[in-house]
C-alpha cells in the first residue's frame, strides 16, 4: 500500500464546484408551480461551474467568515475568505484541499480544519503572491492534513 500524498492546493472532489442537482423525488413546489425548486428551468446544469463567492466557510468547529475569492486552477487551487471581525478583519488563504465538501443549497464550504488551525496558519497578504509564503501556506496545510477514518489512501 502506498502512503497517502495530500496536495494542499489541488480540489479533492472537483464534482462539487459544478451546479445542478438531481433529486430522486421532487420535493419543493418552486412559485412557478414547477416540481423540485432547485431544478426549474432556470437552474445550472449538471457540470456547470458555480462560483463560490459570496458562500459561508465553516471550520470543522464553526464559522469562520465569507468566501471573498475562489480559485478552480489545477494544482493551485484556493479561497480566500474574509473572517470579519473573527480575526480582526483579516482575511485567510485557504488552499482547495482543505475543502471537505461543498453544500450549494445551503451555499456553505466546509473546511476540515478547526478554527484554531486556520488562527495558527501563516498570515496571508493579499498585496504579495511570492511562492515562498505559498510554500509555508501549503505545507502548513500539507503537514497538518489528516485523512478522514476509513479513507483509502491514494497517490495524486
Amino acid at each position: 500500500m502506498q502512503p497517502s500524498i495530500f496536495n494542499p492546493w489541488a480540489w479533492r472532489d472537483p464534482s462539487a464546484l459544478a451546479g445542478g442537482y438531481t433529486q430522486a423525488t421532487p420535493s419543493v413546489t418552486a412559485p412557478d408551480g414547477q416540481q423540485g425548486g432547485h431544478d426549474g428551468p432556470d437552474a445550472p446544469g449538471p457540470g456547470t461551474p458555480v462560483d463560490l463567492v459570496g458562500y459561508r466557510a465553516e471550520a470543522s468547529d464553526g464559522g469562520i467568515g465569507t468566501i471573498d475569492e475562489a480559485s478552480d486552477e489545477a494544482d493551485a487551487g484556493y479561497l480566500v475568505v474574509d473572517t470579519g471581525p473573527w480575526i480582526f478583519g483579516q482575511k485567510v488563504l485557504l488552499p482547495a484541499g482543505t475543502v471537505a465538501r461543498v453544500d450549494h443549497q445551503e451555499r456553505v464550504v466546509h473546511i476540515d480544519r478547526t478554527r484554531q488551525e486556520i488562527r495558527d496558519a501563516p498570515p496571508f497578504d493579499p498585496g504579495s503572491a511570492d511562492p515562498e509564503s505559498r510554500e509555508r501556506l501549503g505545507s502548513y496545510y500539507a503537514d497538518s492534513h489528516v485523512p478522514p477514518p476509513g479513507a483509502t489512501p491514494r497517490v495524486m
